[in-house]
């Protein structure tokens, strides 16, 4: 009897062993049958995937995470320690940028007493502070360029890992079309992710001393209504612009999506430029390479039209936040508080004053402008945790794994299951069709293979020669029957 391979079958043991670069054999089958019908379910234009819009939700959260997983493995890694030595740099950094600040306000009350000694003393500090300063900053930015090319190769060599498994890679290129162009997600979108986290990474590892700090500061110059009136200037324009950014995320995946398939057109053409010579096929290539290009420049446009409201909103908030500042100075200054001051003393404490409230807004505003970048973030975790659920639901479902006794089978390793000594593979009564016909390729082939010995399979075209061969090797998911 035989059996048509569906979510629910019975099948007979039979026996199927393979030989690709050593001896291999395998028992059960059932694997193998489970493996085609799952496999089966993930083909585009079959079953497909359900698939969500990509947005700001709990979803990136998700795959934000599994990604910071990968590049910080432990404690100990080398990520972790550079990651350390940026906190280290930074925090120092914030130390000098304080003093530098607070200069200013030491000029206005050296010139208003005219005391020339104390003047060169504070230009020769001056210039001491801003000197570290600059150094320190760009020891910064060397240590984020070089966490960026770290982060790059942590991901990356993941990515290879479960890439090149088994015939992940076969799978993503040939059978799977609802995941798209996982060569550039690999290459360019894990560059620009690890190359964008790194510029947002100094400024998100400062943020938080710098805001209890600088606050602390506010709160004892202004009194409550300064922290407050900043807190909630940052409240709003993070709404805002969290509103703003929504569109742009999903726009974003499907741009690079887009230009993943422009240049693999591009490639498809140089790979087959002397076909397409013979065939005289420029008129056409053009004509197809030239629609894509109109709608991925469409998705561009649409892109740009959106990021144009969230610029809006970035800069208004930023130039908003420098009025702001001495608004809340103004009000301890007009209710009195500071009458007993000279008019040199007083103009030193609105200088420091001045200072601490700036960066206090400074440093929210940095947060806010960080709005487009995070949506770039955004779109390109999406795209990189996407296909590493993907190429995990692959390896789950492939043939080296059983999920009804959960034991697998490693066929790219050397070693030599229970078996004839001189067997290389059998095949036990097996027949088999493509899942798109009814029509049975091969009827109850029956054969031995012994190492060593040569065979040679021919045929008509399209009679089933060549599917022989690749599901031999578990290339092809082709239906199986077995009697």
């Amino acid at each position: 009897m035989k059996h048509l391979i569906s979510p629910q079958f019975s099948v007979k043991k039979s026996r199927i062993f393979y030989e690709q670069s050593g001896l291999r054999f395998v028992d059960n089958t059932l694997c193998q049958i489970l493996k085609n019908w799952r496999c089966l379910q993930g083909m585009k234009g079959r079953i497909p995937l359900l698939r969500t819009k990509p947005k700001l939700d709990w979803r990136f959260v998700q795959r934000f995470c599994s990604i910071q997983r990968v590049l910080f493995p432990s404690w100990s890694s080398q990520n972790v320690l550079m990651l350390g030595t940026l906190v280290g740099v930074t925090l120092t950094e914030q130390l000098i940028i304080y003093q530098v600040g607070v200069i200013p306000s030491q000029f206005y009350e050296v010139l208003s007493d005219k005391d020339y000694g104390a003047f060169k003393n504070l230009a020769g500090l001056a210039f001491l502070l801003i000197l570290l300063n600059s150094t320190l900053k760009s020891v910064d930015q060397y240590i984020c360029s070089l966490m960026s090319v770290s982060w790059r190769k942590s991901l990356t060599e993941s990515l290879h890992r479960a890439y090149f498994q088994g015939n992940v890679y076969y799978t993503l290129n040939v059978l799977r079309e609802d995941i798209d162009n996982p060569d550039q997600r690999i290459s360019q979108d894990t560059e620009r992710l690890c190359k964008q986290m790194s510029t947002m990474a100094s400024r998100l590892i400062i943020s938080p001393f710098t805001l209890v700090y600088y606050t602390y500061q506010c709160y004892y110059s202004t009194g409550w209504i300064g922290p407050v009136s900043i807190f909630g200037y940052f409240i709003v324009g993070t709404i805002t612009n969290k509103i703003l950014m929504g569109p742009i995320v999903s726009t974003l995946f499907e741009q690079e999506k887009l230009e993943g398939d422009f240049r693999f057109k591009h490639m498809q053409i140089r790979s087959n430029a002397e076909s397409a010579s013979f065939y005289r096929a420029g008129k056409v290539e053009h004509m197809r390479t030239d629609r894509r290009l109109q709608t991925l420049l469409r998705c561009q446009k649409s892109l740009m039209n959106k990021e144009l409201w969230l610029y809006i909103g970035v800069n208004t908030f930023d130039y908003l936040g420098g009025i702001l500042s001495y608004i809340i100075i103004s009000i301890p200054i007009f209710s009195g508080v500071y009458n007993n001051l000279s008019p040199g003393e007083l103009s030193a404490l609105i200088s420091k004053n001045a200072f601490v409230c700036i960066y206090l807004i400074s440093c929210f505003s940095q947060l806010i402008d960080l709005s487009t970048t995070l949506s770039d973030v955004a779109g390109y975790t999406h795209r990189i945790g996407e296909l590493r659920e993907v190429m995990d639901d692959i390896l789950r479902t492939h043939c080296d794994y059983d999920p009804a006794s959960g034991d697998s089978y490693d066929f790219d390793s050397d070693k030599v299951h229970s078996g004839p000594a001189d067997t290389a593979f059998i095949l036990d009564c097996v027949s088999y069709k493509s899942p798109f016909s009814d029509q049975l390729l091969v009827e109850e082939l029956s054969i031995k293979i012994s190492q060593g010995s040569n065979l040679l399979v021919v045929g008509n075209t399209g009679r089933g020669s060549l599917v022989y061969y690749n599901i031999q090797v578990g290339v092809d998911w082709y239906i199986i029957i077995y009697r």
